[in-house]
Formats: C-alpha cells, structure tokens, sequence
C-alpha cells in the first residue's frame, strides 16, 4: 500500500522575509514549460516554450491572453512573469511553495486563485496545486502536472467564434475553475467503486490486505476533503465581492460551478461515511470468524468432558482382589469394548442435541 501525504505544503524557514521566492528545484521535477494561448473571438495563437519577455507584447492587444506554466516554476520565472504582468510578491510566494489551501485573493488590477486538481495515479490519490492570476484581458495559471489535462479546455478554445472565445477572460476564468472542479467527479467515482469492491471483500473474507485498503481509503478522502471543501468558499467569494473583474453574465455559469462543489462534498462526506462503515463491518466480521472457531472449540472440548471423565475414573489403579467392589468392571471379558461404545453413544448423542440447538 503507497502511503499519501496529507500534509505536503513546502515552507520557508520561521523568520524568512514574506515575498520570499528562493528554494531549491527538486531534481524530479517536470521541466518548466511556458505556453501563451492569445485569442479573440477570430483569431487563436498558440506559442509554446516561450519566456516572460515574449508574453509581454500580447498584453497591449485587444485580445484575451493565456499563458500557462507547467511543471515546478523556478525563482527567475516567476520573478519575470510577475514583473511583465505586475503580480504581487507574496501571491508569487504562495506559488513557489505548493500546498496551499484553496483561497482567492483579490489586488488592485487582478484576482489571485488557489485550487486543488485531482488526479489518480496507480490508484493513488494525489493533489496538485493550481494557482490562477485573472487579469482584465489575462490569465496565468501554474499547474505541475502535464499540460495534457488541460487539453479539454485547449479544444473548446480551438472552436472558432465560440462562447468562449466571445465572453473574454472572466469566461475562461470560470471555465478552467470549473474543469478543476469536475475533475473530482470520475475521482470520487472511481473510489466508489473501489469501495463496492471492498464491501464484497470484507463479507466474503476479511484479511488484513483488506483493513489496508480500507486505511488507503479513508487517508484518501481524508486528503479531498482538506483540499474541496475550501473550493466551495473561493466561488462563493467570487460571487458574493463582486469584482469588476467579472462580469454580471458571468456569474451564472459560477453559480453553476458553486453547485458542482456542493455536490462533490456530498460525495466526499457520503463516501468518509462508507469507510467509516466499512471498518465497523471489518471489525464485526473478524469479531464473528473468531465467535465461530471459538464456538468449534468449545462444542470439541465440552464433548470431550464426559469421555475424560470415563476415561480418568477406569484409569485409577484399583486392587480388583481387594473386594467384590474394587471395579469388577475390568474383569468383564466386554468390559474394554463396553466403554468404547458408551463413550461413542455418548460423544454422537452430544453432538445430536448440539445440531438440534443449532449450536454450530
């Protein structure tokens, strides 16, 4: 069983100055690569490696710009990009380190976003950090996974004169929160399935393989929940400020995407309950497997009482010629045989009256 790490947020040392971007690249880390995605409801442009200096020029066209970071941004990145689309320090800081709870932020000319993406890996659940900054005619978004998963979002874009290539930047805002969002669906449905499967398991034979699972399970959700439940106050936030930076048609598809959070709780809390059960039952059923060899046990030796004490009292050494009642019993010539076939008559007639009482 892999274990998950519920708590993987990376900090600065206590005392470090805020805005603090310095830190060493992990050695595994996916290579960094910048794609802009410049649009407008005619034209799409996609440039891909590209630097901050080369995102600057789109920002004076009347268009809508993307660009996404994929893969652990390093310090001269994200000093670059803030400085070419004036983005705050402490924002910037918040991406450097991962792990952050979902938040939104809002600053004088752009709005800050942190969510969680999803994902499950050799079924492992593991959770990325997605931070956004929405601009008026800008997005910039930092995910360390591949830029794959956004390939839905791409595609709709790619759809000439489409809405979301008509409703600007605050669309496209929405759109990538919602995908992030929905991401959790198959997730959860996949984890539901894991537990149906485990239910069959535990009441057909419960192993410690299975307690295992059940654990896996239950960090699992322990960990969606830490990230999704938060994601529900960050739409609620957008929705309840106001900010100019989204526009009034926009918030009804954001409603939509603060249903989506409410549903996927309702899974997540429905599913922790299922665990919870699961367990219970765990318990219950090894509980029973050990009432069952404990019953065989004890059904074995209470048979086994009456022919021990048959057995004892024709084992004690008695002088037969001491008396006429010193067991004339062993010196019948079927005596032997006698005590075999009352012992016999004894044990099936106990386990007679044991079947008829339905004692195992």
């Amino acid at each position: 069983m892999t274990n998950v790490a519920l708590f993987n947020k990376r900090y600065h040392p206590a005392g470090t100055a805020p805005g603090t971007l310095t830190r060493e690249r992990p050695a595994d880390a996916r290579p960094l690569c910048i794609r802009l995605i410049d649009f407008d409801a005619s034209d799409l442009t996609l440039l891909e490696e590209v630097t901050a200096e080369d995102c600057k020029p789109y920002l004076d066209r009347d268009t809508v710009t993307w660009v996404h970071v994929e893969g652990r941004p390093t310090e001269a990145a994200l000093r670059e990009l803030g400085a070419s689309f004036g983005l705050h320090s402490l924002a910037l800081e918040d991406v450097h380190n991962a792990g952050q709870r979902p938040k939104v932020e809002p600053f004088a000319d752009h709005l800050f976003l942190v969510m969680g993406l999803p994902v499950i890996d050799d079924d492992v659940v593991e959770v990325h950090q997605f931070s956004l900054f929405a601009g008026d005619n800008f997005l910039i978004s930092f995910c360390e996974t591949s830029f794959k998963e956004f390939e839905p979002i791409l595609n709709r874009l790619r759809v000439k004169d489409s809405r979301m290539r008509r409703l600007g930047a605050d669309y496209l805002m929405y759109s990538l929160l919602d995908f992030v969002i929905d991401r959790a669906f198959p997730l959860l449905e996949s984890l539901g399935l894991r537990l149906e499967e485990l239910e069959e398991t535990i009441l057909d034979f419960a192993d410690k393989q299975s307690l295992g699972e059940i654990h896996q399970t239950r960090r699992e959700l322990i960990l969606l929940r830490r990230t999704l439940w938060p994601q529900r106050e960050v739409i609620n936030q957008l929705l309840r400020d106001g900010s100019s930076l989204i526009r009034e048609e926009t918030h009804v598809y954001l409603r939509d995407c603060y249903d989506h959070t409410v549903q996927v709780m309702d899974l997540v809390e429905t599913y922790r309950e299922m665990v919870s059960s699961l367990l219970e039952i765990y318990l219950s059923s090894v509980s029973n497997r050990m009432n069952d060899v404990m019953r065989v046990l004890t059904v074995i030796a209470t048979i086994f009482i009456p022919l021990t004490f048959i057995v004892g009292v024709y084992g004690m050494n008695f002088d037969r010629s001491a008396g006429p009642l010193s067991m004339p019993e062993l010196g019948q010539p079927f005596g032997y045989l006698f005590v075999w076939i009352l012992m016999l008559i004894i044990a099936a007639g106990m386990v007679l009256f044991f079947r008829s009482r339905k004692w195992f």
